[in-house]
């Protein structure tokens, strides 16, 4: 009897033992984890930026104030700026993983999603579409729309200035396929222009002001109660996930809007070297326009999701898209 308790203690020791050692044994695993995690978190944290921007938008503002940097400066980070000429080539780049964040138009995230771009958008800017226009030149036989009919239209393709155009000939009761095409960037745009390869040529500011300005240009319309012509401003799906810094960006494009509403001279001023474009054209540009950003709220939802229709119904993206899929939430 004693022999037998005896025996029922010592397997009872030997339990507690064996379960000791397994809990020390589960508490450094646990240990290793948790100090895997942490060196995964340093290894992932944000040291660098890539922002593309266009030489023409909000982005090339802030960038010349520096005020950006100096801000996350503050937190171990440093800013790449990446300079593209049209949105679609910015989306591009989103979509391989050149930039982090950047702006474009309201046309080319239509295309980027489209295309399954692992993208979000973060905030859009205000409306400036008395700067987005169809041009002619000033001794053209085009008077209307209607004459656009038959005729050759410069733009860029998958931009804001291909909505426009399209909203344009809708206006007029014309077909899409009954204008010919030709999809130029802004620079080969002015010189098809200029040279009398194109009948008329569809751009944004500020472009339209220099082209009206020193390219006897006429404009045959803006964009007034066609399209709204929003900035947007996007990020790539992982980086949207530091919303502090992602708050960090979007405060001071506000901050840097307030300053070019408030500054149009010291604007001007900033612009036209960077431009390369004549200080007559950019006061024409920065009076007709208003700087800010908005959050994505229904109506510009609604807006974003009538483009995407269109361009679906007219077979110019492949599929049909659903906008509120490719908010920041």
């Amino acid at each position: 009897m004693k022999r037998s308790r005896v025996q029922s203690l010592l397997i009872l020791l030997l339990a507690f033992l064996l379960a000791g050692t397994f809990l020390s044994g589960c508490a450094e695993s646990g240990a290793k984890k948790n100090n895997a995690d942490g060196e995964n978190k340093k290894t992932t944290a944000i040291k660098t930026i890539r922002i593309g921007y266009q030489k023409n938008g909000p982005l090339v503002i802030l960038k010349s104030l520096g005020t950006l940097e100096k801000r996350l400066a503050q937190k171990g980070i440093t800013v790449e700026w990446r300079e593209f000429q049209a949105g679609p080539a910015l989306v591009e780049a989103l979509n391989a993983g050149s930039i982090d964040f950047g702006r474009t138009g309201d046309s080319p995230p239509i295309f980027a999603q489209a295309a399954d771009a692992p993208f979000v958008y973060i905030a859009a800017g205000k409306p400036k579409f008395n700067g987005s226009a169809i041009l002619v030149q000033k001794d053209s036989p085009i008077k209307s729309l209607s004459d656009l009919k038959g005729k050759k239209v410069g733009f860029a393709k998958g931009s804001s200035s291909h909505y426009l155009l399209i909203k344009g000939l809708e206006k007029a009761g014309i077909n899409y396929i009954d204008i010919t095409p030709a999809f130029l960037a802004p620079g080969d745009g002015r010189v098809a222009f200029e040279k009398g390869n194109i009948d008329a040529w569809v751009v944004w500011d500020p472009f339209t002001s220099s082209a009206e300005v020193n390219a006897g240009a006429r404009m045959l319309v803006n964009g007034e109660g066609l399209t709204t012509d929003r900035d947007f401003f996007l990020a790539s799906r992982d980086f949207a996930k530091h919303k502090e810094i992602i708050a960090d960006i979007v405060e001071e494009i506000k901050n840097s809007s307030e300053w070019a509403n408030t500054h149009h001279t010291e604007l001007v001023d900033l612009l036209s070297p960077i431009l390369k474009i004549d200080k007559e054209s950019l006061e024409i540009a920065v009076k007709r326009r208003v700087y800010g950003v908005d959050e994505m709220n229904s109506q510009i939802i609604k807006e974003q999701q009538e483009i995407a229709d269109t361009f679906y119904n007219l077979k110019i993206i492949p599929k049909k898209i659903d906008i509120k899929e490719v908010l920041n939430n």
